[in-house]
């Protein structure tokens, strides 16, 4: 996987739901298999994240914290998965 299958969202600053609706909306305009990054401050999209990709199909590979902002890495479900 190169740098440009990567997607990056920044919602740095915004508080729920809308870093949750804006990952789901960038989702939506991507190919299965791309990566999603997502950098937000929002100490509620850990959990977020976590119970979308469970009820979407999408895959959480990694949720990290650095300086006070949350990195999601989530994966663009594959062809005959839920979305």
């Amino acid at each position: 996987m190169t740098c440009s299958d990567i997607v990056e969202l920044d919602v740095i600053g915004e508080q729920c739901p809308m870093p949750l609706l804006k990952a789901k909306r960038a989702l939506n305009g991507m190919a299965a298999g791309q990566q999603l990054r997502v950098l937000a401050t929002d100490k509620g999209s850990v959990r977020d994240f976590q119970v979308f990709a469970r009820q979407s199909g999408n895959a959480l590979l990694s949720t990290e914290q650095v300086e006070g902002v949350y990195i999601h890495m989530l994966e663009k479900a594959g062809a005959g998965q839920p979305q």
